[in-house]
């Protein structure tokens, strides 16, 4: 009994010095390549954590600080690389790809919407899938200096480290494997992000002129 517990504290030693560090670096490459779902892969850690009944409270703790550090490092970077940019007299890849991702429409909205609330627009940002780089985009054509960004975005990644692990501990609790709460999790996460886009396909179709039939 003593080396199957020690087995399983080795084990689950493992899995913490693994999990951590790597969901850090995946959520800090997900904030600087927006392509990886970072918002599913913190409701995952969290279903995770939230199984491993010896530390659980801990575990959850460390996955929401890991997390809300690895967003915010992750956005810092990716908004000082859009400040170079914005200074060189050539740009750089770092900003057209900040502009390739904020529509224009998007664009506009943002920049009303920074200009209405300031920084406070941030942590909105945050929560609303797909809505960090046009505010973020809007932030670098304000020119808003580095501290001031950090300011509004600060409380912005702890909203959104505390949204998706909400999403994990909801998966959890609801299924004794682990397996069955992190696909719960992932799926909402998917919905979540998806929903914008179906929705703007959904009213963009809704809104097309019908088509009128000519005669010959």
């Amino acid at each position: 009994m003593m080396l199957a517990a020690a087995a399983t504290v080795t084990t689950d030693s493992t899995q913490q010095a693994v999990g951590y560090p790597s969901l850090f670096l995946l959520v800090v490459l997900g904030a600087l390549v927006p392509v990886v779902p970072t918002g599913a892969l913190v409701s995952s850690a969290a279903v995770v954590a939230f199984h491993q009944t010896d530390t659980s409270p801990f575990a959850l703790l460390v996955v929401f600080g890991v997390a809300a550090l690895a967003a915010f490092v992750g956005d810092m970077g990716l908004y000082w690389l859009g400040r170079r940019g914005m200074r060189s007299k050539n740009g750089s890849r770092w900003l057209e790809a900040i502009r390739d991702r904020a529509p224009a429409e998007r664009l506009r909205m943002a920049q009303v919407r920074l200009d209405d609330h300031g920084v406070l627009v941030l942590v909105l940002s945050r929560l609303v899938p797909a809505g960090r780089i046009p505010v973020m985009l809007a932030c670098l054509l304000a020119k808003m200096p580095l501290r001031r960004f950090a300011r509004g975005n600060l409380p912005a990644c702890l909203a959104w480290a505390v949204t998706y692990q909400l999403i994990g501990i909801l998966g959890g609790s609801l299924f004794k494997e682990p397996w069955e709460g992190v696909a719960l999790a992932v799926g909402l996460t998917v919905v979540i992000s998806a929903a914008p886009t179906i929705w703007r396909r959904v009213r963009g179709t809704s809104s097309a002129p019908s088509g009128t039939g000519t005669g010959t």
